[in-house]
This record gives C-alpha cells, structure tokens and sequence, in this order.
C-alpha cells in the first residue's frame, strides 16, 4: 500500500510498512524510512507506485486553471478529495487527486490552508489584492533587473540621479533601488562606490564626503526654519572704554573682544568683553531649539555651517563700529601684573576695531614687541601690555615654555586649495587664549561658588571630559574650567552664559540642579562636537590630497612618528610608509606618493630613503 502525505510542508509519497491507528511507519520515494502520525496522511492507493503518481499528478497540475478551482470551490472549507472529484466529475485517480492537491499547496494567495488537506478559498477582494501585489513584484523585478544591467555596464539609471549620495550614505535597504544596487554589486564584485563612479555619477569627490556628513547630522538640510521675528538686544549701561577683536579675515562669529584702561600707578583695568546671545534666546524657545539640535558651528576648509542663523549672528556679533550688548569679565591688574580684583557686568561696548590676524600679524610678533623701531598700529601699546599679561597668566598656570607647534591654514577656490603654516602659541594665539582661559576659569568659579549648576571641562589622568561637577583641569592648571567664551558658535557656552547672567543679576538660574536637560546638553555636545571635529580632520586630510595632485607632489620629506607612520612635511598629513627598514621616533626620511584615491582619502606612500637618524630640531608640527 501507498500513500500520500504532507511533511515539512512539501506534498510526498511512499511506501507504508507497518501502522498502528496512531502512527505508521514508512519508506519514503528515496528510500528514506521513519514514523509518520496518521493524521499527516492524505491519500492512501494501491496503484500506481509512488514516484509514477506524483509525476503524474505534477504533469496534471501544471495544466490546472487555479482561477477556475477557487470559481468553483465556494466559500465554505473543503477537503481536497472534494473538489477532485467535482473537478474530474469521476472518483480522481491518485494522480488526479495528487494534482488537485498540488495545486491547491502551491496557490496559497487563492486557496487559505485550513488543515491537513483542508482549504478555504480567498475572499475576492483579498485575491484581488494579492494579485495585485504578484503582478507590483513582477513588474519590479523586470525593472530591477533592468537596472542591475545598467549599473554594471556602466550607464547611471535616471531613477537613481537624485539618490546616489543616499544610497551611499544612509540607504533604505527595503528601496527597490537599494535591491538593485546590491544586486550589481554581488555580480560584479564591486562596491557601491565604485559602480556609482563607474557610472560617472560622483563628479565631485568633495561633494560626495560633504554630502555624507549632511546626511548623518543635517538631513533636513543646513537652512534655518522660519523663525520668529527676532527680538532686539536690550539697553545695557554703556562700558566705559572702546574695546577690539582680534580674529582672522572669516570670522563672522565674533565673540570676544578686550578693551584696556591704564592706571596712573601703572596698573590697568582689562575688559573681556563676550557677545552675549543669551539676552535674547529664551530657553525652550524655537531659537533655543535650533541652536540646541547643531550644539555648534560645523567648521571645514572653505566652508561652515553655523550654529544660530545670521540674523541673530549679526544682531550679537561684536561687529566693529557698533554698541554691543556684552557678558563683561572687568580685572583689575596691578603694575606686576598680579590680578587685585575681578567683577562680571552686562553692558554695552562700543567696538573700536575687528582687527584681523592676517594684517596684524606682521605687526605684533616676537620680533617687534618692545622694538621702539617697530611701526606703529592701532592699539600697539595695549596689545603689548596685554601680551605681557598672558606671559604672566601662563607662567602662573605652570604652562610656560611650552613646545610651540604649526597650526595649518586652508583656502579653497573651487577646486584648488591654499594650505599655509602659521605658528600656534605666537603673540596673537597666546594673548587670546589666555585671556579666554582666564575669562573661562573665574567664571566657572563663579557659578561653582554660587552653587549655580553649569558645564565644566575637566582633565585628570590624562583624559578630558565634560561634566556638570566643577573639578581641576590638570593640562590648564586650572581649578575650574567652564566654556563660556564662544556662546554663539558652541551650545555649551550658551547654557553657561545663562547661568553666569543669573548669578550676575541676581536671578533665579535657568537651569536647577540636576536638571534633565543639562545632562541632554552635555552627552549631546560631546557627540555632536566629537563627529564635527572628524568631519573637518577628514576634510583637511581631503584638501591635503587634492593639493598633493593639484602641485604635482610626487615625492618629499617627512618625520617618522612610530613605526610606520610619517608626518608629511608642510602639511598636517599623517601618512602609513610601505617599504621602510627599522625606523625610530623622529627619524627624516623621504617618501615617494602614488596616485592619491580621493574618495577614500588615501594615498600609497613608498620609503625612498633615510635621511637622518637624529632627532629634527626643528619645531614639531600639529
């Protein structure tokens, strides 16, 4: 005796060997024997054998209209034997029967299964919607393999123009486009990529990184929503001295500006004078929540994304020849330079001058500071007061005679880019960052001592972090150390600076103790700031190849770092050598480049030569 059942399933025959009313045993077509419950059988026959009724009954079912049988079975459940025999008109044969089976297995979207041989035929209007769907997936399918060609081949569909950088970036892996990518992937054996620039789809190296960190952090885009019209900056007390900016040429940002008032026993009063955006950004407000989701501005060569739109920009920035409104650091400094008092105002300073790093620079150096020779400029005498005032703040800091070190300059235009070398720790960085430190540190002990919760940068054990705990930061020196000098280019700044005008005022803080939203801030900026600050090592690095190529570098000189790494002379480029003996620290060697990849930023670097084994005396380079 044979049979038909149902196993994993699939529709099989085989051969019954003994049975029980529970279970039988069987051998299946292949030869295969086991136990299979009773209730599992479908169909039990005497003739044909098993493998000449199931090829019988898939030659029977490839000619059955499934359309014809779900007209003809009805809405109640049926057994399959049923509508076999109402099918055949006659009691079916097992291949008659099998067929029938077959068919109703294989029609799931016309037939629903109900048991073991029992089905129910589809409502009309789910058929018809599934249907519909066979048809949807059909045509996609023809299409995606129409795709999938192209891409190989080369050709760029249209359907793709407009997508290119998403798909690249942050794909939606369920997109009919994204299937057919992979698809082209798979059987070339190329990355996306490398289809995509196969296809000539990528024009631009620039904007294909540029366009993959919009993606990531601005995916909405870099415009500003409609906002309400804002509110003008307060009347403040005017201060009582002019004051001046030193920033470079691109700075339209510009929070810190110093003024100086010099005292008839020798001494002076220093002004550190810090835009002061948070007299008119309310917390929560929409503005708030613009500025609250950038946490910064986003800087790169030849470009930026701000943090606050330019409207409010201009209506804080310290532009030269305006009033200001202002957060005002006054210090009192005795003719050796020792700080007798300090007192925090919010007033209105009348900005003198933006002076620029690229004109003054020449002007105000080691070399002619103190020079009686040297040509004067504006606010000469200030300026070389306030640079003896920094030497003195980073003497009692313990931070003097540091090693100085190059910072890198890039200017783009269009394609072609400008990297200059300007030393870090010169007059101008000195007096500005230690004026900014000091600004920084007093107002940090400010809120810390009025019990007023803020946002401080801390160091011990190496490590710098962000905390809401005032604490020492070891690398400055500093018992307390609280960013609140660039308020409109960092969030952090901003939330600091309310907090520093409360406890000015004498006003309730904006934000209390444990408020959730300081903790918000604080992991947010950390991310945000940490993937910005990538981005525009990624993009110098990018410039750096491009200048590469675009002068015609093929070999130069280079510092070993360890091992393997170089440090590429002239620019802020760290490179992986191939091809190098045993090298040490600092060790000169010239290195030889390959054709730089400016899609994945690299560049092959070949060992040409040593050069010298001593340590290079000339300065070290960021």
């Amino acid at each position: 005796m044979y049979l038909l059942y149902e196993e994993d399933g699939d529709i099989k025959v085989g051969s019954i060997l003994s049975e029980t009313p529970a279970a039988l045993q069987i051998e299946s077509q292949f030869g295969k024997r086991g136990k299979l419950k009773a209730a599992h059988v479908l169909l039990r026959f005497a003739a044909p054998t098993p493998a000449e009724a199931l090829e019988g009954a898939r030659g029977l079912a490839a000619e059955l209209d499934p359309d014809f049988l779900w007209e003809v079975a009805g809405t109640d459940e049926f057994g399959f034997e049923t509508i076999a025999a109402d099918y055949w008109g006659h009691p079916p044969t097992p291949a008659e029967a099998g067929a029938v089976l077959l068919k109703l297995h294989e029609a799931p979207i016309y037939f629903h299964k109900k048991g073991k041989g029992r089905y129910r035929a589809a409502p009309a209007e789910v058929l018809a919607a599934a249907k519909a769907g066979l048809e949807r997936r059909a045509r996609e399918a023809e299409q995606r393999a129409v795709w999938v060609d192209d891409l190989i081949a080369g050709r760029l569909p249209e359907a793709f123009a407009t997508q290119v950088f998403v798909l690249l970036h942050r794909p939606d892996k369920n997109t009919l486009l994204y299937k057919a990518l992979d698809e082209a992937c798979t059987k070339s054996g190329q990355s996306a990529l490398h289809i995509f620039q196969h296809c000539g789809a990528i024009a631009s190296p620039h904007e294909f990184h540029l366009q993959g960190f919009l993606l990531e952090h601005f995916p909405k885009g870099t415009g500003f929503p409609v906002l309400a019209e804002l509110t003008p900056p307060p009347d403040l007390p005017p201060a009582d001295a002019p004051a001046f900016s030193i920033d470079d040429a691109e700075t339209t940002e510009i929070d810190d500006a110093f003024s100086v008032i010099f005292r008839p026993e020798g001494g002076a009063r220093v002004g550190i004078h810090i835009a002061c955006p948070a007299l008119g950004i309310a917390p929560e407000s929409d503005l708030d929540k613009v500025a609250g989701a950038r946490l910064s501005t986003v800087y790169m060569p030849g470009h930026k994304i701000t943090m606050l739109p330019d409207a409010l920009v201009q209506s804080y920035t310290l532009a030269e020849g305006r009033a200001c409104p202002a957060l005002s650091l006054y210090v009192e400094v005795g003719a050796d330079y020792a700080i007798r008092s300090v007192e925090t105002r919010v007033d209105q300073v009348t900005i003198a001058a933006n002076l620029r790093h690229e004109r003054l620079e020449p002007l105000f150096n080691d070399d002619t500071i103190g020079n009686p020779g040297a040509a004067d400029y504006p606010f000469r005498r200030e300026l070389e007061w306030l640079w003896n005032l920094a030497t003195q703040l980073e003497a009692a800091r313990g931070k003097a005679d540091q090693v100085q070190r190059h910072d890198y300059i890039f200017k783009v235009d269009g394609e072609r880019v400008e990297i200059k070398r300007r030393l870090r720790g010169n007059p101008i960085d000195k007096l500005v960052s230690e004026l900014m430190i000091l600004a920084n540190s007093r107002w940090g002990a400010l809120l810390d001592e009025a019990g007023v919760p803020g946002i401080y940068r801390v160091q011990g054990g190496g490590k710098v972090r962000m905390q809401l705990q005032a604490a020492p930061h070891e690398g400055l020196g500093l018992d307390h150390y609280a960013w609140s000098s660039s308020p409109l280019r960092r969030y952090v700044d901003l939330v600091n600076q309310r907090q520093i005008l409360a406890v000015t005022r004498g006003e309730p803080a904006a934000y209390a103790k444990n408020d959730t939203r300081l903790f918000a801030v604080l992991r947010g900026f950390e991310l945000a700031y940490d993937a910005y600050n990538e981005h525009q090592r990624r993009m110098e690095r990018y410039w750096c190849l491009r200048w590469l190529t675009q002068e015609g570098v093929s070999a130069t000189e280079a510092s070993v770092i360890r091992e393997n790494l170089v440090r590429i002379d002239g620019l802020p480029l760290v490179l992986r050598m191939t091809g190098a003996p045993a090298l040490n620290p600092g060790d000169r060697v010239r290195v030889q480049f390959g054709t730089p990849d400016l899609l994945d930023i690299e560049v092959p670097c070949q060992y040409e030569a040593t050069l010298t084994t001593a340590p290079s005396p000339v300065l070290l380079e960021a």
